[in-house]
């Protein structure tokens, strides 16, 4: 059963004009929206490349990477900045164009107009997943992760502009959310886990799981906005998962292999370009990267959702979908992996392994 959306803080005079980049859709969109209901929030000014469903708020349609940006944030007191692209299909090097160079824009662009805080949202990965990691990771634990899964070097760049910034912009307060895996409308090599037709377990590793849903995300989001909290937080459901719990659940039974057959086939399919995800994914279904949320809860935060109900929430977002090795199976595919057993689906259908066998000839 769905949580009321009852986490918000309480309202208060009419307070801040907050900007929130990639409006249109996603956590984005969800959040102009929220905003815009709050009788906290003066007004709502929404940027996005196309305007969105949001009637309340006054929408600027442009790229976050133009310059100009900065005259549409003049009489602005927050930035949300969350026009961020980790879609699996894109490319890699467009990828990082887009979302360092637009957070560059972004944080310059602010403080040129005035703004006093910039909040920006990465993800906990940044933490990185290693098998020594405390359980949970405090919200100062060292940055330790690599630029080897998807998008995590950009978000590590971000992470590094925002420790910047505020140095070389005096007054200029920046915030930095970090959400456990989003469930809740998103499409990661994380959500396309559950996809699989078996949980891959590398033999060996201890894999624990903690969501975040974007309702939760959201209202914490709202919270740096209105000042409750600031500087580095993590936001996600209290406590975890155990792996075992995980396939309990889900009644997905888990294909349990030796890391340098899970690793190698995943390196080389995607090097051969038939799946989209990097074998630096498989860290973070290997090894605990479970965050404290404890800056948000001594504000006075709780979230609504717990691990379990984001879970069954997520089951049911892909329900129907297949996927093997981070890609997404046509209805076609997917019968022959559901009848070619536990080896093809680590590899994909048996079409995915001849197809790969012949691209890797042709190198």
């Amino acid at each position: 059963m769905a949580p009321q959306r009852d986490g918000s803080p309480s309202a208060g005079p009419r307070g801040p004009v907050v900007a929130v980049t990639g409006a249109a859709a996603g956590v984005g969109a969800q959040l102009t929206e929220r905003l815009a209901a709050s009788e906290a929030i003066k007004q709502v000014v929404a940027i996005d490349e196309r305007r969105g469903d949001c009637a309340q708020a006054q929408w600027h349609i442009l790229d976050v990477r133009d310059p100009a940006i900065a005259e549409k944030l003049r009489g602005v007191d927050v930035v949300v900045h969350l026009a961020l692209d980790l879609d699996l299909e894109t490319d890699a090097a467009a990828r990082t164009a887009y979302n360092v160079r637009g957070t560059q824009t972004v944080l310059t662009a602010a403080a040129a107009a005035g703004v006093h805080r910039v909040v920006l949202c990465t993800s906990a990965m940044v933490y990185g997943a290693l098998s020594d990691n405390e359980l949970p990771l405090s919200e100062d634990a060292e940055l330790r992760a690599t630029a080897e899964a998807t998008g995590v070097g950009d978000l590590l760049e971000i992470e590094r502009l925002a420790r910047r910034a505020p140095r070389a912009h005096p007054g200029l307060n920046v915030t930095v959310v970090r959400p456990a895996i989003l469930v809740g409308g998103t499409d990661t090599a994380l959500t396309r886990y559950f996809e699989s037709p078996r949980l891959l377990v590398v033999a060996g590793s201890r894999p624990v799981w903690q969501f975040c849903h974007v309702d939760d995300l959201c209202s914490a989001l709202e919270y740096a906005v209105v000042e409750k909290v600031d500087g580095e937080l993590a936001v996600g459901c209290d406590g975890w998962l155990e792996q075992e719990e995980v396939e309990e659940l889900s009644g997905i039974r888990r294909m349990e292999l030796p890391s340098t057959v899970a690793l190698g086939a995943a390196a080389r399919l995607h090097r051969i370009g038939l799946t989209p995800s990097p074998a630096g994914d498989l860290a973070y279904t290997m090894h605990p990267w479970v965050v404290s949320v404890s800056r948000l809860h001594d504000a006075g935060w709780r979230p609504q959702w717990t691990n379990e109900e984001v879970l069954a929430e997520l089951l049911e977002e892909v329900a129907g979908r297949r996927t093997v090795a981070g890609r997404r199976l046509g209805r076609k595919d997917a019968t022959a992996a559901g009848a070619a057993g536990a080896t093809v689906a680590l590899l994909g259908t048996a079409a995915l392994v001849r197809r790969a066998r012949k691209a890797r000839r042709r190198l």
